[in-house]
């Protein structure tokens, strides 16, 4: 028992850290200006979030204006969310990221198709799922699925 321990701490010690320790000193100027806010208390942060404050920092600092306006724009809604709905979202988010590329392909082009619709039929779509009982978009949610895989070439 003693042998299986120490030989999972040494290999846990030969792994190192989950996340590579990222020091502000470490970090490039433009970082530094764009995380700035973060500096008196970079070094108490856990090391997963100072590593994805870098890597934000480098993908704002590779934006064009146009991006980095967009970007700001989904900030500002994001945090105007209630916390309620962002938890709602994140866990949407986790669902969708333990689906396969294929259905996470096809959400996105379902989604695709529902933003170019007109605003109009948006609303009449989403008054009408509004509407629907429970079990009614149970049974919806099926057909679809049934439609998909009848749709789907057979190998």
């Amino acid at each position: 028992m003693k042998l299986r321990r120490l030989m999972t701490l040494l290999l846990l010690f030969a792994l190192g850290p989950a996340h590579a320790e990222v020091a502000w000193e470490d970090l490039s100027a433009d970082q530094r200006q764009v995380l700035s806010r973060f500096a008196d208390n970079w070094e108490n942060l856990p090391a997963e979030r100072r590593e994805r404050l870098a890597t934000g920092a480098t993908r704002w600092l590779n934006m064009s204006p146009e991006q980095r306006e967009a970007a700001g724009a989904r900030f500002r809604a994001w945090r105007e969310l209630s916390a309620e709905r962002r938890e709602l979202i994140r866990e949407r988010y986790e669902i969708f990221r333990g689906l396969s590329p294929d259905e996470q392909a096809r959400i996105r082009e379902n989604f695709k198709r529902y933003r170019q619709l007109n605003h109009e039929r948006r609303q009449q779509l989403k008054e009408r799922w509004r509407r629907m009982t429970p079990e009614q978009r149970q049974r919806l949610r099926e057909n679809m699925r049934e439609r998909r895989q009848r749709a789907r070439p057979r190998d």
